[in-house]
């Protein structure tokens, strides 16, 4: 693919990730469910320390950065704060720097910027072998892009500090996505996810190196009725993200389509009234250094 190419297909994906953040009311479950869990954790991290190290893994356009880091702020006004992040969308971090720019109290944060993927800056990281370390790290909704789930984990939770926290957002094992690409996990896994995973792959992986760990639910349902209407637009956009592809009404076969269709109306969703609410429940867990 040529780079020009690829940055149409790269422009593409944000615009559908935006999309659907913006439908699914996503990023405003997470917050309300860490809003109950980080104060605690924070203050634990931080006992007697001078200063306080973030590492944000694929932090996109920054809305959840911005609000952790804030949280942070406001609970340790006194203590100064930096903030590395890990980010290889180009188009992303000019938008984390433009909230940035519009967010008085995170001007006051020095901001290192690694543009790349989570994997080349552990190769960097390992290559280079200064390495810094983090009281706090989080990775939200990104480890179905990884190549090597256990050793991803093992690398990031190597970056911690004494008494320091990484926090994992993922989908909840038996929710609807779940559901959606374990049952369809041949035809949905391809380029941009070739393994899913749940809540269950990271816990195994927890388990198996032997990791301190605790997991809170976010709930999250959103309406996708608009997709079992194929003149929807919307409807459209939002299969095309589900399922991770360009155009859902061309992917596969018509059988694969509807047996998709029917899996998420019958057994990812619950009807509320005449609306179908997609079960899109995630997990937050924090594991300790």
């Amino acid at each position: 693919m040529s780079s020009e190419a690829q940055q149409a297909s790269d422009s593409s994906d944000i615009q559908n990730l935006e999309f659907y953040l913006q439908h699914s009311g996503e990023q405003e479950a997470v917050l309300g469910g860490v809003q109950d869990v980080l104060p605690g954790q924070f203050k634990r991290i931080a006992a007697g320390k001078s200063s306080l190290d973030v590492l944000g893994v694929r932090s996109g356009g920054g809305k959840m950065d911005a609000h952790m880091l804030s949280l942070l702020q406001s609970a340790f006004p006194a203590v100064p704060i930096t903030a590395d992040i890990v980010e290889g969308r180009s188009q992303l971090t000019d938008n984390f720097k433009a909230l940035i720019a519009k967010t008085p109290n995170l001007q006051k944060i020095p901001f290192v910027w690694h543009s790349m993927s989570s994997e080349d800056y552990e190769k960097q990281v390992k290559a280079k072998g200064d390495v810094k370390k983090f009281d706090f790290i989080h990775m939200i909704q990104m480890l179905y892009f990884v190549d090597n789930l256990a050793n991803s984990i093992k690398f990031f939770h190597s970056l911690l500090k004494n008494n320091g926290m990484l926090m994992i957002v993922i989908e909840t094992a038996h929710d609807g996505w779940d559901t959606l690409w374990k049952t369809y996990n041949k035809e949905l896994c391809g380029d941009s996810i070739s393994e899913y995973r749940s809540s269950a792959e990271v816990i195994t992986c927890l388990k198996s190196q032997g990791l301190k760990y605790e997991e809170y639910d976010v709930p999250n349902t959103f309406d996708i009725t608009e997709c079992f209407n194929p003149a929807s637009e919307t409807g459209q956009r939002i299969l095309n993200y589900m399922t991770a592809k360009d155009d859902f009404s061309q992917f596969s076969t018509p059988e694969t389509r509807a047996g998709i269709l029917d899996l998420l109306k019958n057994k990812c969703s619950i009807k509320k009234g005449d609306r179908v609410m997609f079960n899109a429940k995630m997990s937050c867990i924090i594991v300790h250094a």
